[in-house]
């Protein structure tokens, strides 16, 4: 495993962690629609880690591959933040939709970007650099944060 914080390849069986990992502010590839091949040579390339829940692939991967052995989510969490020893990052969360960095958007910009009722309980904007999906930490954050503290009660978000 990278020292530095590790950057992540993520197959298309486990689209739902790769959003969690992306959440708690790890660049996370997520890999559809490509072969074993293309998965790979992408992953090496980048200086990634891929997560798989096929083993062979996972194998084929060395040391720079990680069988995640449950198909539920909390235990795949488990696993990856143990493994890896994941420390989460608000600030480094990372679009869910297209894995891009978000920024801070001014509160007058965001105005006409989420709906009203949004725009009047919440004072803070993030945007996406590369698709512009605008994002707010909402009552949802609170639900996001419980989940995280349940995972690793030792570490804060």
């Amino acid at each position: 495993m990278p020292a530095s914080r590790p950057k992540f390849a993520v197959d298309e069986m486990l689209g739902t962690l790769a959003r969690w990992l992306r959440i708690m502010g790890y660049d996370a590839v997520y890999e559809r629609d490509r072969t074993d091949d293309e998965i790979i040579a992408g992953a090496n390339a980048e200086g990634r880690i891929l997560l798989t829940r096929d083993k062979e692939l996972a194998a084929r991967m060395g040391e720079m591959g990680s069988y995640i052995a449950s198909d539920q989510l909390e235990e795949q969490l488990r696993q990856v933040w143990r493994v890896f020893s994941l420390r989460p990052d608000q600030d480094l969360a990372r679009c869910t939709v297209c894995n891009g960095e978000l920024e801070q958007l001014p509160e007058d910009d965001a105005k006409d970007k989420v709906p009203e009722g949004v725009f009047l309980l919440n004072h803070q904007f993030f945007k996406c650099r590369s698709c512009g999906k605008v994002y707010w930490r909402g009552s949802h954050w609170v639900n996001i944060k419980k989940r995280l503290a349940d995972l690793a009660p030792d570490q804060s978000l």
